[in-house]
């Protein structure tokens, strides 16, 4: 028996259920949140689930980005439609001046 992740900091047990139920929890939410068109969510996956997430997606439409996999667990970020990329600012580790000669 182990946690389905159902969002952020929600997680759930199914005593006496097999793998193969879990598994199917875990793809039901995937499909509820594409059939509701959410446009960019996250989810915590079993590592197991992750090929029959990404056909999932494949068939609705939706890109998958692979955050974080640690062999058990995956992150899993999904996209839909298009969007411009999120920029964020990067220090780099000196700063430079330039000086006219």
């Amino acid at each position: 028996m182990r946690h389905i992740h159902i969002e952020p900091g929600l997680r759930m047990r199914f005593a006496g259920r097999d793998q193969s139920f879990d598994e199917g929890v875990e793809i039901g939410l995937l499909a509820a949140n594409m059939a509701a068109h959410v446009g960019e969510f996250t989810a915590t996956l079993a590592s197991t689930t992750l090929e029959q997430a990404r056909a999932l997606a494949e068939g609705l439409r939706y890109r998958v980005h692979v955050v974080e996999d640690d062999g058990t667990w995956v992150q899993v970020m999904f996209l839909t439609g298009r969007r411009r990329p999120k920029l964020r600012l990067v220090e780099t580790g000196g700063r430079h001046s330039s000086a006219a000669s």
